[in-house]
């Protein structure tokens, strides 16, 4: 595959991922109502760890590697971020207005932008720091009033960017080393599980049938984001794939205002306009070919 394809190929998979992930995160919101995080977490990653077994039976068949992985420690650094993020998300959704996150999910391209070099050797290129600049302007157009309005749900947001953003780089860093998409969705979630687990018996609360539907149901759209996200970053540097998360929004609106009565201000879509205009700069600017770049340089 060319750099081209490879580029084109991993920002479809992104798109796709970003429909799966925001109808997760509509449930996490709605589930969040009524029900501590460890009763959420230790069903649905009981559910992924089942998927992703399933489909590693299938992929052994075909002589791919199961479950196995060579990048352990790399592994357990990622699995470690990914309960922080879910635990951030978690409190985030509860404590915030659906659209609000947002905010804290546009700051992870720049979070992936000031990592990507120390972690992964991925140093922007010049012009990608002028999608980043135009991405830090929609930003500071979410901030919903200001800094006088920060809270408790601000900093768990904060805490979960942060988190989830050195989960995805662990991600790149890992897919350097081996292909196997499943065992990164299955480690993690398997982490989820035990730590969830441990806190389980002190907040479970019986759950009707409809609401365990629910949970099933943001079982397998975890599964299929975390799989989707894994071969994307493997296909594009991190700071080109989380921009182009920020297309989520568009799905976060749309469940938010369905779903909760939510409706965005004009200074939130001015910013989320902003914010994916930096991505799509992003994406293009990955998939020119390098002599491309070095004329236009």
């Amino acid at each position: 595959m060319t750099m081209r394809a490879a580029s084109l190929a991993g920002a479809g998979l992104v798109a796709l991922y970003t429909l799966t992930i925001s109808a997760a995160d509509g449930i996490t919101k709605f589930i969040a109502g009524g029900y501590a995080a460890p009763q959420l977490f230790a069903l649905s990653s009981a559910m992924v760890l089942m998927l992703s077994f399933a489909a590693s039976r299938s992929a052994r068949s075909v002589g791919a590697g199961g479950l196995r992985t060579c990048a352990p420690r790399a592994m357990a650094l990622r699995a470690a971020l990914t309960v922080l993020a879910c635990i951030g998300f978690f409190q985030a959704f509860r404590l915030l207005p659906f659209a609000d996150v947002f905010l804290f999910i546009g700051l992870m391209p720049v979070i992936a932008g000031l990592m990507s070099g120390p972690t992964l050797g991925e140093p922007l290129r010049a012009s990608a720091y002028g999608a980043l600049a135009l991405g830090l302007v929609g930003i500071w157009c979410l901030m919903p009033g200001g800094m006088s309005s920060v809270q408790a749900g601000h900093g768990w947001a904060l805490m979960a960017a942060v988190t989830g953003t050195g989960s995805m780089l662990c991600a790149r860093y890992i897919g350097r080393f081996e292909r196997n998409a499943l065992a990164q969705v299955f480690y993690p979630n398997l982490a989820i599980l035990v730590v969830m687990g441990t806190a389980l018996p002190f907040v479970w609360r019986a759950m009707p049938a409809a609401d365990f539907a629910w949970v099933a149901a943001y079982a397998v759209c975890l599964f299929a984001a975390r799989w989707l996200v894994t071969v994307a970053l493997r296909l594009l540097p991190a700071y080109v794939a989380t921009p182009l998360m920020n297309l989520q929004f568009v799905w976060m609106v749309v469940i938010g205002y369905a779903a909760f009565g939510e409706v965005p201000g004009a200074g939130t879509v001015t910013g989320v306009t902003l914010v994916v205009a930096s991505g799509l700069w992003l994406v293009l600017d990955d998939a020119l070919p390098a002599r491309a770049r070095g004329l236009r340089a």
